[in-house]
């Protein structure tokens, strides 16, 4: 996918946490400059480490910090929260959801690689979801 711009969901990311070494081999390979990402996606990532994986904030903290130094992950604004709204009443998706597609549209990506939202899907003509693990 040369020349293309792909964005990475939370979901990926916290791969490379994992057992499946399968799983955890791709996710780790997503840990670049070219990627996008989000702060929102930096943030989820250490909430779940903390809350679900129980990992200590040494571990948590770092996860986050691979992400912000190894991606070029964007900020949301406020066209980013107002495009959200626009998406979740025109797709169905939920506001967070929505705001992750927003912020890869907004920064002209034309993947967003995720496992939770709909594989195959098309938004807006320009973003395509697509489950790097299938």
């Amino acid at each position: 996918m040369s020349g293309n711009k792909i964005f990475i969901d939370s979901n990926v990311f916290l791969y490379s946490l994992s057992d499946d070494s399968s799983k955890k081999s791709l996710a780790l390979s997503y840990f670049q400059k070219n990627y996008i990402t989000s702060i929102q996606v930096v943030n989820e990532n250490i909430n779940v480490c903390l809350k679900k994986l129980k990992l200590s904030k040494e571990i948590s903290f770092q996860h986050g910090q691979n992400i912000l130094q190894s991606c070029d992950v964007k900020l949301i604004t406020k066209s980013s929260i107002e495009l959200a709204c626009k998406i979740s009443l025109e797709y169905g998706y939920s506001y967070w959801d929505s705001l992750i597609i927003a912020v890869a549209l907004e920064n002209d990506c034309n993947y967003l690689y995720s496992e939770d939202l709909q594989d195959g899907q098309i938004i807006s003509n320009q973003l395509t979801i697509q489950n790097p693990f299938k």
